[in-house]
């Protein structure tokens, strides 16, 4: 096609040049872009230029004839394979984007508008945006088998541990407990702290907190490493799915809120914690049994500097654009209520809206 149009081109010399380009770039880009280590994204942006740029320099190689016919350039197709660069490594918007330059790239040197100008346009857009919907769906299945495999080789692995720590820890614990419940005395408190560290292997060994492809983690499985035979945990038979920053943020709101008990409460003192999920917000419950709280103690906490509990519950609980509730009363424990919105809501920028 090139060699039928030659001796009609304004500069048959420039078109030669342009096309030795063509061919020294393409046989770069496909060196490069065999491996997926060489296709970084300013190779791509790189590529996407050049072969504009290239297409462009169609404006001092096509006469006026050229421009108003609808014979090719002398870039043709290969016009397009700088938008399937771009579509194949930053996805569906990358390849429009592309296209779309592409597109105005060529009306620009045709200046002029037509049925064949309306389907090289389309075929462009389209070609960024396949290819890219093509890619997009790729990189999510990759992501997702990739994930699949490591949750699939993380639970083999968990499932070794298991039945290596029941046949070996689990049922040394369980035999220190026994024992030590028939000899009592000092043999009972050893008794009752391998029981507690019996429920904790028991309840690490069957949770598993893995982060999703989305940034998401299981809130009740984090919670549930938190029983023990003083802290019985409730949570929903499904997974509580929150980004990782909230659920670390929530999972240390109970966990600050047990130290208090054990604190305060007493070494007998036992503590519930339930998860609720509801459609806009989690709520989460710590009870204990212990004495409660004297009214008015805990402003005099803060009067004193002792700022555990306002800035590692109230101010992590604030942080997160929740609300925090406590009711206690001398004898009847304690009971802190956390609700906290799935998604934060935005801060408003200083002085209000405008």
């Amino acid at each position: 096609m090139f060699f039928m149009f030659f001796n009609s081109y304004e500069r048959p010399w420039l078109a030669a040049i342009c096309l030795g380009c063509m061919a020294v770039w393409t046989a770069f880009t496909v060196w490069r872009y065999r491996t997926r280590a060489g296709r970084t994204d300013r190779l791509v942006a790189v590529d996407v230029v050049v072969v504009n740029a290239l297409f462009l320099l169609n404006e001092f190689i096509l006469t006026e004839a050229h421009m108003n016919s609808s014979d090719p350039s002398v870039v043709t197709v290969w016009h397009s394979t700088g938008v399937t660069a771009a579509a194949v490594q930053w996805g569906m918007k990358g390849g429009v984007t592309t296209g779309i330059l592409a597109a105005a790239g060529n009306l620009l040197v045709r200046g002029r508008t037509g049925s064949d100008m309306a389907l090289d346009t389309l075929l462009l857009v389209g070609v960024g945006l396949v290819i890219g919907l093509n890619s997009d769906t790729a990189r999510r299945s990759t992501e997702r088998l990739a994930q699949a495999l490591r949750a699939e080789a993380a639970t083999a692995e968990r499932e070794r541990l298991a039945r290596s720590i029941h046949d070996s820890v689990l049922q040394v614990l369980a035999r220190v407990r026994r024992r030590g419940a028939e000899l009592g005395g000092e043999a009972a408190e050893l008794a009752e702290l391998a029981g507690e560290q019996e429920i904790k292997l028991r309840s690490l060994i069957a949770t598993n907190p893995e982060t999703t492809e989305d940034g998401e983690t299981d809130l009740a499985a984090r919670l549930q490493v938190l029983r023990t035979a003083r802290v019985h945990v409730s949570v929903p038979g499904n997974p509580v799915r929150l980004s990782e920053q909230l659920s670390a943020d929530l999972a240390a709101v109970v966990r600050e809120a047990l130290a208090n008990v054990d604190k305060h409460a007493g070494a007998q003192a036992q503590a519930w914690v339930l998860l609720e999920e509801l459609p806009d917000e989690v709520v989460l419950s710590v009870r204990d049994d212990g004495p409660g709280i004297p009214e008015g103690r805990l402003d005099e906490a803060a009067a004193e500097g002792r700022m555990g509990i306002a800035k590692s519950i109230r101010g992590r609980v604030a942080a997160l654009g929740g609300k925090i509730s406590l009711d206690t009363a001398p004898g009847e424990g304690t009971e802190w209520e956390v609700r906290v919105p799935r998604v934060p809501e935005p801060k408003r920028r200083r002085g209000g809206q405008r």
